[in-house]
């Protein structure tokens, strides 16, 4: 009886290679971060799907490679902190449905509602189409930075900034509005 050892083996990748050679230090590292299992193995599937991406890293020393690895690690760690502890963020037309509401208002805030609704949709008009994109693609079609990077042809972070100040901008004109209204009152 011959064993099935007479057969190659797979050609391994340089990617293979590494994820072979580091997978089991860095899913303990990530596990020491994370307290779910299931979250550490899929950190450690972005880590080695960002090392597919980077074209250089196995032009680097075996050292390098390596400290590249457990950095990505790291920073996947922390993003996957980050999202965890963000106020949830809820899709502006939850908002518009709740704004159009009228079957369950009084008649006064019915009216209120139209011209908050109104209001709204004046501001959001006014913002310019990348970010009016950015907040169509995050809140209704729930897409995460990434992806939006992705189809805008812009970084993740440039993306994540431009949210941050579309969002900033939007809370200012209406504390703005409300100063103003007290005011008048």
């Amino acid at each position: 009886m011959q064993l099935l050892s007479s057969q190659p083996d797979p050609v391994e990748t340089p990617i293979g290679q590494l994820y072979r050679c580091h997978w089991l230090g860095l899913l303990t590292a990530i596990r020491q971060r994370v307290s779910s299992q299931e979250d550490a193995e899929d950190i450690l599937l972005d880590v080695f799907l960002a090392a597919m991406e980077n074209s250089m890293l196995t032009q680097m020393s075996d050292q390098r490679q390596e400290a590249w690895l457990r950095r990505v690690a790291y920073n996947k760690c922390i993003d996957f902190h980050r999202r965890g502890t963000r106020r949830p963020a809820q899709p502006l037309n939850d908002d518009i449905e709740q704004l159009s509401d009228e079957n369950t208002l009084t008649p006064e805030r019915a009216i209120l509602r139209q011209e908050e609704l109104a209001q709204l949709q004046e501001h959001l008009a006014s913002l310019s189409t990348a970010q009016q994109e950015v907040l169509r693609l995050r809140f209704a079609d729930e897409l995460p930075c990434a992806q939006i990077a992705v189809r805008m042809h812009k970084s993740e972070g440039a993306i994540r900034t431009m949210l941050s100040r579309t969002l900033n901008l939007l809370r200012g004109i209406y504390k703005q509005r409300r100063e103003e209204g007290s005011r008048h009152e």
